[in-house]
């Protein structure tokens, strides 16, 4: 490929982050599949890597191929402009794919987490990137052809099969074990099919009402972005222009500094391999050593705490289903009392208490999110302006190993802090919807009461259901409403026996009424990734610049241009750092 082909190709991946995410999120926010919103897109979005990523790793002999039909040698330059273009094809295919399923795969995990589980589902979630890097970098280093032959026989095409069997099976797994709160529930969406036009004024829009909290977060990986791509995509360069600088000679001839740049390039792997060990401890670690940020809401009765759904993605349907043993009907129902537990269930809420008091204890006081995040900003700065003083491999090698640390919290706070006030918001609208539903639950129960002692004396009069369809007690309702039928009526809450014969559109405009339009977590998240994604396309301008005023010829030693790329880097991140100041410490 030429340079201008593949800036082309690099630029593909922030292009996609700050296109792809906020028009999946906007789609999967209105979705209204049964099976759930954010499922359909990673499983559209995985299937399309997969093809894609095996795509790549075959191309040169399904392009040849097919070509070879008409007579084409396959090493003729018009079958390989043919080949390479197809390729770009393939790595364009694969970034929107990727970040299909990226976009749904993190507001997955705000929908089916309550807010006060935010910060352990997004630990869990970067200590399994971390893994997943430290599999890929041993995997390059492994003769993989030699143990996996029927995958292909060069390293690439190997990789990318175990690539798509480990998507293709965790992505099954994530579909199988949770499921999805039904969005039909949550009534029609407000914009099904957006175009264009429309598309970009909703993400100006969602932008403008940002909660102060995203919206701060957003700004502070602005910068800290500009400092993380070219320590990403030039620190093996950097550790590799160190290591040849002792050896390149002005005599030594292309074979010879070409054999010099491969040592340096698996000496610059090897400390990549390092960082990924440190930043997956760090995940491991750091969440324990973290005050927790947002805290569990406490029932006000033990009643209430059956009542009330255990996640805030359980409908009504599913509680019932569930509780299906302590049926809520007004005349039957013992609001004090508990179900039985078997001995295997305290003797297992004996042993994760325990667990909690111990790991409780190593927590740092006063060391939250917010303060987390600023200090790796200032440790990540510090690593970048050790370039300074940098001259050996050894060196460049640990301080890329300190690095994971900041790496780890770039994976887990940011994330964590967003999908905890999206999942507050969820939560709070829901509440509010529930209270709603309750309301008129009782307004109506009273008005069939009235309506029934008015009928007694003679007399008929208009009632509340008779306005909002439904006028019986025992009728059956459509199930795209969210609604139950009447076998599930006695097992909910006294107030609520009547809410699942009211239509949702009607709940929901009462229950929105003065309120302002709130984002869901789709386009939330889509819109932190632009965040994300747009410091890279500056950083690397800033790149580019600074490459072409002071970079070197290869056989040239003394070249400095990446570590002041690095150190760019690192005053990005003081900015950033700086930024954060400004982020608030979360609530209960």
């Amino acid at each position: 490929m030429t340079k201008a082909l593949l800036a082309f190709v690099w630029i593909a991946g922030p292009l996609s982050g700050a296109l792809v995410q906020p028009y999946v999120g906007i789609r999967s926010d209105n979705c209204r599949i049964s099976w759930g919103k954010r499922k359909p897109f990673m499983i559209a979005g995985g299937l399309a890597t997969i093809i894609s990523l095996l795509l790549l790793a075959w191309i040169r002999e399904i392009v040849g191929g097919f070509l070879g039909l008409f007579g084409v040698a396959r090493n003729s330059p018009g079958a390989t402009g043919t080949i390479i273009f197809f390729a770009t094809i393939s790595m364009y295919v694969l970034d929107f794919s990727i970040n299909t399923v990226q976009a749904g795969i993190r507001a997955f995990i705000v929908d089916n987490a309550p807010a006060h589980q935010q910060e352990s589902a997004n630990a869990w979630a970067s200590r399994i990137v971390g893994i997943g890097n430290v599999l890929g970098y041993v995997f390059g280093y492994i003769n993989l052809p030699r143990y996996f032959p029927f995958f292909g026989h060069t390293q690439f095409k190997v990789l990318c099969v175990i690539a798509s069997i480990s998507l293709g099976s965790t992505l099954l797994i994530s579909c199988l074990a949770i499921k999805e709160r039904d969005p039909r529930l949550e009534g029609p969406p407000e914009n099904d099919n957006p175009g264009v036009l429309a598309f970009f004024k909703q993400v100006f829009n969602s932008v403008k009402r940002l909660p102060p909290q995203i919206r701060k977060v957003c700004e502070v990986q602005f910068f800290s972005w500009i400092g993380w791509f070219p320590f990403l995509f030039y620190i093996t360069t950097y550790i590799g222009q160190i290591y040849v600088n002792p050896f390149l000679l002005p005599d030594l001839s292309e074979d010879d500094i070409d054999r010099l740049w491969e040592k340096a390039t698996r000496v610059g792997t090897l400390a990549l391999l390092i960082y990924a060990i440190v930043s997956l401890l760090a995940n491991v670690i750091l969440p324990f050593l973290v005050e927790p940020t947002y805290v569990a809401k406490q029932p006000v009765d033990k009643a209430e705490s059956i009542r009330e759904p255990i996640s805030p993605t359980l409908s009504h349907r599913s509680r019932t289903s569930s509780l299906g043993a302590i049926p809520f009907s007004a005349s039957t129902t013992n609001l004090g009392s508990y179900p039985p537990s078997s001995p295997d269930d305290t003797q297992l809420s004996t042993s994760r208490t325990f667990i909690s008091r111990y790991l409780s204890k190593l927590r740092i006081p006063h060391l939250t999110l917010r303060r987390t995040w600023i200090l790796s900003q200032l440790f990540f700065a510090i690593c970048m302006f050790a370039s300074f003083f940098i001259s050996s491999p050894l060196a460049a090698i640990i301080m890329t190993a300190f690095v994971g640390i900041s790496w780890s919290v770039t994976l887990w706070v940011p994330f964590a802090l967003i999908s905890a006030e999206v999942a507050q918001q969820e939560e709070s609208r829901r509440e509010k919807l529930r209270q709603t539903r309750r309301r008129i639950g009782r307004q109506a129960r009273q008005e069939r009461s009235m309506r029934r002692t008015d009928m007694a004396d003679g007399q008929s009069t208009p009632s509340l259901n008779e306005t909002i369809n439904t006028d019986t007690d025992d009728d059956d309702v459509d199930d795209t409403n969210g609604s139950a039928s009447k076998s599930n009526h006695a097992f909910l809450h006294p107030e609520e026996a009547d809410l699942d014969s009211l239509p949702t559109e009607d709940i929901l405009s009462e229950a929105e009424e003065g309120e302002q339009h709130q984002d869901q977590a789709g386009m939330i998240l889509g819109l932190h990734n632009v965040a994300i994604s747009t410091p890279q396309i500056l950083a690397t301008l800033i790149s580019s610049v600074v490459f072409r005023v002071l970079q070197k010829e290869r056989s040239v030693p003394g070249d400095t241009s990446v570590g002041w790329v690095l150190r760019i880097g690192g005053v990005a991140a003081l900015i950033a750092a700086w930024w954060a100041r400004g982020l608030g410490e979360g609530g209960s």
